[in-house]
């Protein structure tokens, strides 16, 4: 990680090493905490942040889910973050705005509870790897929506990532696929995925998933660059043998080409990744589009 020299507290810029808080902030007990992961990325001219309205907005939505109400409007979390960019002296990373319940009350229920917001920028390398990658279908299943609202970014919610990750690094794979409690397939820990059966796209249905803003992304350029429209749907995992690509998508992961996925019966399905692929394709697009090369995306890069 490369470290920046400033942090967005509440409204003002502190340095990197005194973002400090009380160790009985209420959600670093009760994982109450909102949050965004955006990326900048260099440009002719500067660095240019990606769908940063989007992200806010979600932002906001997701405090909305757990009662939080920010003391800030969203042009000013947006010039934060633009703030931040500027004085980060580095010309590609990672957004981390995270809004919280902070120090005064420890029951479970945070109302009165001051809410404080951080915004930090890091340099990072790349969250996967460039090549394909080996994925597995662990035992843990997603949260059902019925119990936590999915489409919001609440820390709580990575519990169930984190088991799943753990789980399959333990047998030397490079990410896990997560089953609904249902049995079909929802998202990997982080990311979203696609499949791609003769020049067909699928994605699963936004029911058990947070439908990400890279997920949107993916399926407007193949709408409007690739004349493709996305079928959203439930996919059971005895359809992975029916694929001939599959791809995950996300802000850390961007693009990322899966090369075989692991059934929980330890079956094998292996994909297509060579250059001339659609999904090879996608990920092309997608990476010149972030670097500000296509002008009719302008909109999307600040």
């Amino acid at each position: 990680m490369i470290k920046v020299p400033y942090i967005w507290k509440n409204w003002k810029l502190i340095k990197w090493d005194e973002a400090l808080d009380h160790n009985l902030t209420h959600s670093l007990h009760y994982w109450s905490w909102v949050f965004e992961w955006i990326r900048f990325y260099p440009t002719k001219n500067w660095p240019k942040v990606f769908r940063l309205k989007e992200h806010i907005d979600r932002l906001f939505y997701s405090a909305s889910v757990v009662g939080m109400d920010i003391p800030f409007s969203k042009e000013e979390i947006m010039q934060g973050v633009l703030d931040v960019v500027k004085n980060a002296w580095i010309d590609s990373g990672y957004i981390r705005p995270l809004a919280y319940y902070g120090y005064w009350q420890m029951g479970l229920n945070p109302i009165g509870a001051p809410v404080e917001v951080v915004i930090s920028a890091w340099g990072w390398w790349k969250y996967l790897s460039d090549k394909p990658i080996r994925v597995k279908i662990p035992s843990v299943r997603r949260i059902d929506p019925q119990t936590i609202p999915m489409w919001a970014k609440i820390c709580w919610n990575y519990a169930n990532s984190i088991l799943a990750s753990l789980e399959i690094k333990k047998g030397g794979f490079d990410e896990a696929l997560l089953l609904d409690t249902q049995g079909f397939i929802a998202e990997w820990p982080g990311e979203n995925i696609f499949f791609i059966k003769w020049n067909e796209v699928f994605t699963p249905v936004a029911w058990t998933i947070l439908p990400g803003i890279t997920r949107d992304t993916i399926i407007k350029i193949l709408d409007s660059e690739f004349r493709i429209k996305v079928k959203e749907t439930r996919i059971h995992p005895n359809q992975l043998k029916d694929f001939d690509e599959a791809f995950f998508v996300g802000t850390a992961a961007e693009v990322t080409l899966i090369g075989s996925i692991t059934d929980i019966d330890n079956t094998e399905y292996k994909y297509q990744t060579g250059i001339e692929t659609l999904s090879s394709k996608i990920k092309n697009f997608y990476t010149d589009l972030v670097h500000w090369k296509y002008k009719k995306y302008n909109n999307w890069l600040s």
